[in-house]
């Protein structure tokens, strides 16, 4: 009893504040808010900006800092012996504690062009995860319109089942008044039941049909996938605009980003061999040390009291010979490099194959709407002159089922068409590097 006032009052609820439905425009924006293939994507675009930072840092003075203590074992003082004195003269006390605190600044004069073709790699590689983000938004929108049309689909084709359900309700009410008055006979009165179980059984499935459209739909949109969410569309339109091949494949090699991505990441690879290259070069350095310790060990005789010291100066450090480890080094940049090359060859014949076969599947969708109009205009036409028939007992019972279900089959035939044409037209769309949110 308490579960059932629960639901009541729920339902009450529910009728005061009905649930809002969802445009493609506000599914979108949800979608791609909550999505977490895009939070991924944006934390590797926070990791290469951070790279950048890591990288620069390496140009620009290092300052550090050290400090320590130690203890010394007790050990004679220090002690000469002279002839003309019996007692020997001390020279040094023992100093069993040492303090030491150094401060050092270093700063790169020139490394080979390590450093900077370093920092300049990963400003490319942040561009690059930069086209990777907005692909990965593309994308993402793209898999929340066809789960939205999908579901729009669903619950057409189960708006069609049940209105279908209801007309031959309707004609099995006149059977059974036909069959009462011997004006039809009992096979076409069951012919019309068998129709009416077929039906039932559709129904169920397009029911089931409709709950997964609605669970998929809600997963892109990251909402619970038991949420009874609905949406807010019309039948799809036909767009005026006449796509051409050549255009698109042209915006696509110009504008896809995926070789956006991947020529920044060609720029880097380059970077990286002029880096590893750098291995070759001397390396020199300015430094500067700055001592306070107790006792210092510049100053002698040592005393056991803080002094300050500090020096200066340029190093330089230079690999003669290391085996052909700077020559291995180099050879694996330009082969990772050579990789890139190939790898952006092969997208473009991919993203060439990809803008022809959408472009071809969308011109197939315009051609099955303009087939399934006239059909679903035929299939009108034809059911209303078999019902007249059957109403006077001009037709039986099997020519209206037949009607019945190429009507049915004809609006089927046009909303997969028009489904098929919106998710088509996004994905070429999407394939010409357009867009699509």
């Amino acid at each position: 009893m308490k579960k059932a006032i629960i639901s009541l009052i729920l339902l009450a609820f529910a009728n005061l504040f009905p649930q809002h439905k969802l445009t493609l425009e506000e599914s979108l924006q949800l979608g791609l808010k909550n999505s977490k293939n895009l939070k991924i994507s944006r934390s590797k675009l926070l990791g290469s900006e951070a790279k950048i930072t890591e990288t620069t840092s390496q140009l620009l003075p290092r300052l550090s800092l050290n400090a320590g203590y130690t203890r010394l074992s007790d050990v004679p003082p220090f002690e000469v012996k002279l002839p003309i004195f019996p007692v020997p003269v001390k020279i040094q006390d023992v100093i069993l504690n040492n303090y030491s605190v150094k401060v050092s600044l270093q700063q790169p004069l020139f490394t080979g062009f390590r450093l900077v073709s370093l920092k300049s790699a990963s400003e490319k590689n942040r561009e690059a995860v930069g086209a990777d983000y907005d692909k990965d938004a593309n994308e993402e929108a793209f898999n929340i319109i066809n789960a939205y049309w999908n579901y729009f689909k669903a619950q057409k084709l189960k708006g069609y089942l049940d209105e279908n359900l209801k007309q031959v309700e309707a004609h099995l009410t006149d059977t059974k008044n036909f069959l009462a008055n011997d004006l039809v006979t009992k096979n076409d009165l069951l012919k019309l039941e068998v129709q009416y179980s077929s039906l039932q059984l559709k129904q169920i499935e397009a029911g089931n049909s409709l709950n997964t459209s609605r669970a998929l739909f809600n997963k892109v949109l990251g909402l619970p996938i038991s949420d009874q969410t609905e949406i807010d569309a019309n039948d799809p339109k036909l767009e005026n605009t006449v796509y051409n091949y050549d255009s698109l494949l042209s915006s696509a090699m110009q504008t896809r980003l995926e070789l956006i991505a991947m020529d920044y990441r060609l720029q880097a690879g380059k970077e990286n061999v002029s880096a590893a290259a750098s291995g070759w070069y001397p390396s020199i350095f300015l430094f500067s040390d700055y001592y306070y310790s107790r006792p210092n060990q510049r100053i002698l005789p040592a005393l056991d009291k803080f002094k300050d010291t500090w020096d200066a100066g340029v190093t330089l450090s230079w690999d003669i010979w290391n085996w052909g480890y700077n020559s291995s080094q180099v050879e694996q940049a330009r082969q990772n490099l050579n990789q890139l090359n190939t790898n952006n060859e092969l997208l473009k014949e991919n993203i060439e194959v990809e803008v022809y076969n959408n472009f071809m599947a969308l011109n197939a969708a315009l051609n099955k709407i303009e087939v399934a109009k006239t059909g679903i205009v035929q299939a009108d036409e034809n059911y209303r002159g078999i019902l007249e028939k059957y109403n006077v007992q001009y037709a039986t019972s099997t020519d209206l089922i037949d009607a019945e279900t190429s009507r049915l089959q004809s609006q089927t035939d046009l909303i997969n068409s028009l489904v098929d044409y919106e998710t088509a037209l996004a994905r070429l769309l999407k394939s010409a590097g357009k867009k699509i949110y």
